[in-house]
């Protein structure tokens, strides 16, 4: 092998926020932010105590992540940093991220890259998914995606296709839906509730006040609340569901504030997580709130008459999500 031959067989890494070639034939920005190059960004902050991430293995673990790779599929597990992976697939469960694994969209808080993908996508992702619920052997199964601006319907045709196909192949397994906007267009949130789901989601994300710098600005809280209760006024009996990141600057008031928003739209199901800044190009933490705040927000919510409340420090919107009907936070203690 020559010298050229050999230094383009050298795989190329590339660090957080710059530019990354993906193998459909677009750009993306790593992690989703650029770098602030010398703008010199605030080191990640130090964890508390009651924060502890255990390192995923497993021979079920194994099992899920050899599955994904094997049928080209892009999990939020993965492409989110989330804490949670390793016990979420050791017990089945696993949450895929359809459209590919570059976002339109740049939020502050989210390390899923960014792009613009021209209208790309994979046509036999349905098949694919449908065929790795079925040798997950899954009861439950979240899907998400990220946004798709690009798209004339942002993905909802796809969105559905994928729910569809996943419930022919699996007829018992429960499918619940964290989906993107739509830019607020109802007719897309229609396609997406009306493919089968049990659960439909859509993050608010965060209060109002802090939605934006938070999301970006193509979001907006109004909109998402729109989302939300256009979808459980549509399909009643499909439940709707939405979380909230803690940590970024809210007022417990303001939470507060927020699941009364939540509620006056009939929301069935909120989850409350602490933000984790996932590089230094993100949105710093401001504050780390407390396992006893969380169990205070949980026991609030449900007074307020939310059908489940999961909360808990590294909770994520679709953690252990096929237990969330268990009425008991999932087990968290």
């Amino acid at each position: 092998m020559d010298n050229l031959s050999k230094l383009k067989s050298i795989p190329v890494t590339v660090k957080s926020g710059e530019k990354v070639q993906k193998p459909q034939g677009f750009t993306a920005i790593r992690d989703g932010i650029k770098s602030k190059g010398g703008d010199n960004p605030a080191p990640l902050e130090r964890k508390p105590d009651w924060i502890r991430v255990r390192i995923p293995s497993g021979g079920k673990y194994a099992q899920v992540l050899s599955n994904v790779k094997a049928n080209r599929l892009a999990t939020v597990c993965e492409e989110s940093k989330c804490p949670n992976i390793g016990e979420c697939w050791n017990a089945g469960t696993a949450t895929i991220m359809l459209m590919g694994d570059v976002c339109t969209r740049a939020c502050r808080f989210c390390s899923v890259d960014t792009g613009n993908p021209r209208g790309w996508l994979d046509l036999e992702e349905p098949a694919n998914a449908a065929e790795s619920v079925r040798l997950m052997e899954l009861n439950y199964i979240v899907l998400t995606s990220v946004d798709r601006d690009d798209l004339d319907d942002g993905g909802a045709a796809h969105y559905a296709a994928c729910v569809r196909a996943i419930k022919e192949v699996n007829p018992q397994t429960a499918v619940e839906a964290l989906t993107p906007d739509f830019q607020g267009r109802l007719e897309c949130i229609e396609t997406v509730v009306d493919s089968g789901l049990t659960v439909f989601a859509q993050n608010v994300e965060t209060v109002r006040r802090l939605t934006h710098p938070v999301r970006d600005p193509r979001a907006s809280y109004d909109q998402t609340l729109s989302v939300l209760a256009h979808a459980k006024k549509h399909r009643p009996d499909v439940l709707v569901k939405t979380s909230l990141m803690l940590g970024l600057g809210e007022t417990d008031d303001e939470v507060r504030e927020c699941m009364d928003d939540l509620r006056s739209i009939n929301v069935d199901i909120v989850t409350f997580g602490q933000y984790l800044r996932p590089t230094a190009n993100h949105l710093p933490v401001e504050r780390y709130v407390t396992p006893e705040q969380f169990e205070v927000f949980r026991n609030e919510g449900l007074a307020k008459g939310f059908l489940e409340v999961v909360s808990g420090p590294l909770v994520r919107s679709s953690y252990r999500a096929e237990r969330v009907l268990e009425k008991n936070n999932v087990g968290l203690k």
